[in-house]
């Protein structure tokens, strides 16, 4: 978390979570990678590769709602939230303008149902997607070890509990090693520089 240096230096922090990427220019994604912990939507990635590469090499969150984006930007068959999971980037769903787009009192579970269903994500997937949300929240830090067990914020297999996030060691161990790999290659080209 880029906040925890500034907080042992005594400053005061804050979380920025923008509003970014569903609508509008480029230039917001940028600003969203620049500056935030997380976004919401960003539905403008897939427009945008490279700036997509780096989302993903800084695991930047992105928070998406399939059920407003298909009321207001893109219907569910074209949603990239399924492409954005499948390639790593660090993606969970969240609800958008619940009073507007949501028919039940609990909007986050149409979001999932809506996932689920339309988008044919697995039950691995829907686990995964969990998981980040808690990871990206900013519950603290007590709540994440009770949800999430004890050693949630070691990388790899040694931060996920199976038993309490039902994400299968198997895919959280390729999406660190792929992840280590790509930042490995990546820092060994900029040594091959001259």
């Amino acid at each position: 978390m880029k906040y925890i240096h500034y907080r042992s230096r005594g400053l005061n922090t804050f979380v920025l979570r923008p509003h970014c990427g569903e609508a509008g220019a480029i230039q917001h994604l940028i600003s969203g990678f620049l500056l935030s912990e997380n976004i919401s939507h960003g539905l403008q990635l897939r427009k945008v590769p490279v700036l997509q590469y780096l989302y993903y090499l800084a695991q930047v969150g992105i928070a998406m709602s399939p059920l407003s984006n298909n009321s207001l930007f893109l219907n569910y068959h074209r949603n990239p939230l399924p492409e954005y999971l499948s390639r790593g980037l660090n993606v969970s769903l969240s609800t958008d303008d619940p009073l507007q787009f949501h028919f039940t009192k609990e909007p986050l579970i149409e979001e999932y149902s809506i996932a689920a269903q339309v988008l044919k994500l697995s039950s691995c997937d829907m686990c995964e997607l969990s998981r980040n949300s808690v990871l990206m929240s900013g519950f603290p830090d007590k709540w994440k070890r009770y949800w999430l067990g004890p050693n949630y914020s070691k990388e790899g297999v040694a931060g996920n509990d199976i038993h309490r996030t039902n994400v299968p060691d198997i895919r959280v161990s390729y999406r660190y090693e792929t992840l280590v790999e790509e930042l490995s290659t990546i820092s060994y080209s900029s040594l091959l520089q001259p």
